[in-house]
């Protein structure tokens, strides 16, 4: 094969890629004007469908744009040898090649952040603005940026140099290295992620004692559930939508709830909501995803030592000098059809474990004042109660709303 072969064959996949996700998202915007079946007919009055009709239509028409533009660009650089102009710029500082690496990806990363940001500012400030959900300031949004950028690049570049320098010293083994240093990293942060990353955005205070925290420690004690960690989030300084979470395990778990959602629910819909993520730590599924997490990590570096050191996924992109940064991103572009299968493995294992944290739910507390915490949520965040089948079935990681109704009826 030539590297102009491999070349088309990645503009091949990126083509695909686009149109396919169009095509659904086409698909899935015919089904916006379906009338809303008999069992969801209480989510919404007249006027509030309305409003959740034009928010549908509206974010669809963004996403078409955004997206475009995004796709375009992309195949621009591309054509335009742009990978070959970065890797330039990025050898002008240094002879390193790690550095070289981090160089180069953070001058891809911002400039990816720079044409994008006006997309994610206008659906802050003017979409979200528009249909009551934005509670951000322009300063918290900048300064959300920034944080992501320095955290992006403390991590992940570190976690890039130390496969970059595990590939220099051990050659096609660097995987194994790899993937125990990822591996240990992943466990790392799902044990305290809430505790080091989540106070650096949010402010996070324990659940005042009251009425409230008695039902969830009533709750708590009655299925065996050691729950010390109750944790209010501050989400309201950011959007009115609501959420709920859990997070580690051992003495590190935690259940944390925006303030919307406690403002948004009683305090039977939030034990409930509750008992559907306690349901989820009953079932193994935080232990299920995290193993999964690992053995596909370990999978796609085993796969990555196959092919990294081939100077054609260099070639391919214009650069005639084989090295590492470039020849993973061509690596993940042919990886990405895997990806996607892999993706909607997991997208359908997800949709199993909701139906199974909600039967846990059920048995263990009550379906009614979970069913009526679900429709709470989905009005008061404009959800679609019609999306389309394919589109479910490739995109959604939860049911849909009429799913989980129905089987929290049967």
């Amino acid at each position: 094969m030539t590297p102009q072969t491999l070349f088309y064959i990645l503009i091949g996949i990126l083509i695909f890629s686009f149109i396919t996700d169009k095509w659904l998202n086409f698909l899935n915007a015919k089904k916006f004007d379906t009338p809303i079946p008999d069992e969801l007919k209480d989510v919404y009055n007249e006027k509030e469908y309305d409003k959740s009709q034009q928010y549908k239509k509206v974010n669809y028409r963004f996403s078409l744009l955004s997206s475009t533009v995004m796709f375009v660009a992309t195949l621009l650089f591309f054509f335009l040898d742009g990978f070959a102009f970065v890797d330039g710029i990025a050898r002008g500082f240094t002879d390193d090649s790690i550095l070289v690496a981090l160089v180069f990806f953070g001058i891809i990363f911002i400039a990816s952040d720079l044409l994008s940001t006006p997309f994610s500012y206008y659906d802050t400030f003017v979409i979200e603005e528009k249909f009551g959900f934005n509670k951000s300031t322009k300063k918290l949004f900048f300064a959300d940026k920034l944080k992501g950028l320095v955290l992006g690049a403390l991590l992940g570049g570190g976690i890039l140099a130390l496969i970059i320098w595990f590939y220099e010293s051990t050659g096609k083994d660097f995987w194994i290295y790899g993937w125990i240093m990822i591996t240990v990293f992943t466990v790392f942060m799902n044990m305290f992620y809430a505790k080091l990353i989540v106070p650096i955005f949010n402010k996070q205070t324990p659940l005042e004692a009251g009425s409230l925290r008695d039902k969830i420690e009533d709750y708590a004690q009655k299925v065996g559930f050691q729950l010390d960690n109750i944790f209010v989030i501050d989400g309201s300084k950011r959007s009115s939508k609501a959420n709920a979470y859990f997070s580690g395990f051992g003495k590190e778990k935690r259940i944390t709830l925006f303030d919307t959602l406690i403002n948004d629910l009683n305090d039977e819909e939030i034990v409930a909501v509750l008992a559907h993520e306690v349901g989820h730590y009953k079932r193994k599924h935080i232990i299920v995803n995290l193993l999964s997490s690992i053995l596909l990590t370990g999978f796609t570096l085993w796969l990555l030592s196959l092919f990294i050191g081939s100077p054609l996924l260099s070639q391919a992109l214009g650069v005639e000098v084989p090295s590492f940064h470039i020849g993973l991103i061509a690596f993940f572009i042919l990886y990405s059809p895997i990806s996607t299968s892999t993706g909607l493995v997991m997208n359908y294992l997800s949709r199993v474990f909701e139906y199974q944290a909600d039967n846990y739910a059920k048995a263990t507390y009550a379906g009614e004042p979970l069913i009526s915490s679900l429709k709470k949520l989905s009005k008061n965040n404009l959800s679609d109660l019609t999306p389309h089948p394919w589109y479910v079935f490739i995109h959604y990681s939860h049911p849909t709303l009429l799913q989980r109704f129905r089987n929290l009826k049967a």
